[in-house]
């Protein structure tokens, strides 16, 4: 860890001088108590870095809890190891998880599955408590419930270190709750205009504690951080019920992790109670278990919290990107994504190029980073790979 002002540390041995001189623009917002802790997978985000760990005293910067509210990982260890695929057609089960959910930005369900049926219900009550309208951000959130979306959200099957298998999906709120954080943000910005706030970026407009603005933002963050997390589950199922179908046995899950890594929590540090937006990053309190994952076709961890009070109990929660997706396209080919991915099943088409594990950071350098935040528990290592265009 270094300590590069009375108010931001860093985790980070790789990181790029536009991403710090962002990182102490944050820090310096009057209302950060005690400190910004930087991740080891830092990055240029909106607004605030991506892997930052920014707590606040009676205020929240709805851009630096990021666009996709409640976006996290869900992992489920199986009865099953690799001994248990070896032979089989990989192909098939890829393109069977393909089928039962919908990928890629814009896509969503069809009609509203059973499985799906309860956990609407939860959303539909949780948003009558919090005086909520979801339809009003998005008509048929219903329909996303159990979607994928594009970018860095993907599907895996992996094996460990003991050769087995783990179920790994990455994914959030989707286009409902990326509408509630552009609401927000834009609410934020035009409350920081009309009391002539001067901000050093548009995108750290925040919302002031006790205000009507404040609360109904915090109802309905709490609202999208749910529906990401019952997402993650709805898709688990399904991966669950492809890979039973493909393998002929049940799922016997052995276990199950379930984590954001863009939210905020009201968490008590350094003595205050304050406002802990982790954007980019998981709570990683003594014993929690976490998960973060690499980039495509490298090495994904389960871990344990190790409670650094620095961090703010915090963890990185990826790789984090080194080239922009413009500029990866511009840099890697799709011969080189096919060379990545060796060994791994996956949909081979050029639309991942930017995907490719050269854009990122690499994730061993990340995790020898966070060796002081978490301890590793499990390595996986991709099987198979979906997703989104």
């Amino acid at each position: 860890m270094e300590r590069l002002s009375a108010r931001l540390l860093s985790w980070a041995s790789l990181i790029d001088e536009k991403t710090l001189a962002q990182a102490h623009t944050t820090a310096r917002m009057p209302f950060i108590h005690p400190h910004l802790a930087l991740m080891p997978d830092a990055h240029l985000g909106k607004g605030a870095t991506v892997g930052s760990v920014i707590p606040t005293l009676g205020a929240i910067i709805p851009a630096a809890v990021g666009v996709d509210i409640g976006c996290g990982m869900i992992a489920v260890r199986t009865q099953f190891t690799r001994s248990d695929l070896e032979g089989r057609d990989l192909a098939e089960l890829r393109e069977q998880i393909e089928r039962a959910i919908p990928l890629s930005a814009g896509r969503y369900n069809r009609k509203v599955v059973a499985t799906a049926e309860p956990r609407i219900a939860e959303l539909e009550q949780l948003a009558e408590k919090n005086g909520l309208d979801p339809a009003s951000y998005a008509g048929n959130w219903r329909l996303q419930l159990g979607t994928l979306g594009s970018g860095n959200h993907f599907i895996e099957v992996s094996v460990d270190e003991l050769d087995r298998v783990w179920l790994f999906l990455h994914s959030g709120s989707r286009g409902v709750g990326n509408k509630i954080a552009m609401k927000h943000i834009s609410v934020a910005q035009r409350l920081c205009k009309q009391w002539w706030i001067d901000l050093p970026d548009p995108d750290l407009a925040y919302l002031v504690e006790g205000t009507e603005e404040f609360t109904r933002y915090i109802r309905e963050l709490r609202w999208a951080q749910r529906f990401a997390l019952l997402n993650r589950e709805e898709m688990m199922d399904r991966v669950i019920r492809q890979v039973s179908e493909f393998l002929g046995t049940a799922v016997d899950e052995q276990e199950r992790i379930n984590c954001h890594h863009n939210f905020t929590e009201s968490e008590k540090h350094y003595g205050k109670q304050v406002w802990v937006s982790r954007k980019g990053a998981i709570q990683a309190d003594a014993g929690r278990p976490g998960l973060i994952p690499g980039s495509m076709g490298t090495a994904s961890y389960v871990v344990e919290g190790l409670g650094d009070p620095q961090s703010l109990n915090s963890s990185p929660h990826g790789a984090g990107r080194e080239y922009s997706r413009s500029a990866a396209r511009r840099a890697f080919t799709h011969d080189q994504l096919r060379e990545a991915m060796t060994g791994i099943e996956f949909r081979d088409t050029d639309a991942f190029v930017d995907e490719i594990p050269q854009a990122y950071k690499p994730i061993d350098r990340v995790m020898a980073d966070a060796a002081s935040l978490v301890s590793i528990r499990h390595t996986l290592r991709q099987l198979v790979n979906v997703k989104g265009d």
